[in-house]
């Protein structure tokens, strides 16, 4: 009797495992099905590009750091001839030169409501949500993320922000974060 009830157990246990794997296989088929359908790549900047620190010297002026993994995987998106924007809440001339460096199609600073923007951009080069991809962290993101095609954050994004996105990155902001997106959408669409 006991052999009957752990070799059931084992069923039932591997049953539920191989559910769980397709379960979590469709999901992945679902990401790479709507990441196909991506046209414009759009980020925040602080907690996104980078990873959210301010630094100031002793005359008031703001730097920020940028990795150069994301920045690779961004100039792949744009030789491929997918649009690449910056919505961003702060203003800084590090960010110019980021953009002109990687060649942005679109660059936003110094926005408190991001969707209007995004919803401008869209207009401009005739795009729906479904097109388009949104990486942010923090609550000021969420009415971008709630609409776009796929949603996606770093993984020390505020957990309000994890808990919608379709995309949580293994790395955290500034550290590789936008290269695992644009990896996953290049793969998506070019291999």
């Amino acid at each position: 009797m006991r052999l009957f009830n752990i070799c059931k157990l084992l069923q039932t246990t591997k049953y539920l495992l191989y559910n769980k794997f397709v379960l979590f296989r469709g999901y992945l088929m679902d990401l790479k099905e709507k990441a196909s359908k991506i046209k414009l790549l759009v980020f925040d900047i602080d907690g996104v590009m980078t990873d959210g620190s301010i630094t100031y010297d002793e005359n008031g002026v703001e730097y920020k750091t940028f990795n150069a993994k994301d920045g690779h995987g961004l100039a792949k998106m744009i030789k491929n001839g997918l649009m690449t924007a910056v919505i961003t809440g702060r203003r800084n001339g590090t960010v110019d030169r980021r953009a002109v460096d990687l060649r942005f199609t679109e660059v936003y600073q110094g926005v408190k409501n991001k969707l209007p923007i995004l919803e401008a951009i869209m207009q401009k080069y005739e795009l729906d949500f479904s097109q388009v991809s949104y990486m942010g962290d923090d609550e000021p993101d969420i009415p971008i993320l709630e609409k776009v095609g796929i949603s996606a954050c770093p993984s020390d994004a505020v957990k309000k922000v994890r808990d919608i996105c379709d995309f949580i990155s293994e790395k955290g902001g500034g550290k590789g974060a936008v290269r695992e997106l644009c990896d996953l959408i290049y793969e998506s669409q070019f291999e």
